[in-house]
């Protein structure tokens, strides 16, 4: 006796198995259904704009500044855990809005904590963009020896 059949006594292996092979989806459609998803979390929250013109922003600054590969690694790197983070918190605030009333009255709390999740990634990215593009800003004016 399986443990899938242990679990569920009523269900029989042949059916688990044909559901598993079922399930398996290509790699293709995977990655389809997920800048699907990408698409859908930039559309219908405007905090992506500003979240996208910071970014936009630190890019610049890190181009004109000539960064070195570590300082973009960085750089990149904070902005894609914001991105992340704002993702998350859509996927939450989506949710949330097809909650029935009685429900979304207990369940403030999750978009407040999914909103300080964004708020902290944002604030350790700015922290992170500052120290690299200071330091490299004063590298570029010759206060600071490499």
């Amino acid at each position: 006796m399986s443990y899938q059949s242990q679990l569920w006594p009523h269900s029989c292996e042949a059916e688990g198995d044909a559901q598993r092979r079922k399930e398996r989806r290509p790699w293709r459609e995977k990655f389809r259904e997920a800048i699907r998803g990408v698409k859908l979390g930039v559309r219908g929250h405007s905090s992506f704009c500003v979240h996208f013109f910071f970014a936009t922003l630190a890019l610049a600054a890190a181009l004109a500044l000539q960064c070195d590969l570590v300082e973009w690694c960085l750089i990149v790197l904070c902005i894609g855990f914001v991105l992340t983070a704002e993702l998350l918190n859509s996927a939450i605030e989506t949710l949330f809005h097809g909650l029935d009333a009685d429900t979304k009255k207990r369940m403030g709390r999750p978009l407040d904590i999914a909103a300080g999740a964004v708020l902290a990634a944002s604030m350790t990215a700015a922290l992170v963009g500052a120290l690299v593009l200071s330091r490299r800003l004063l590298v570029l004016v010759h206060v600071w020896e490499m």
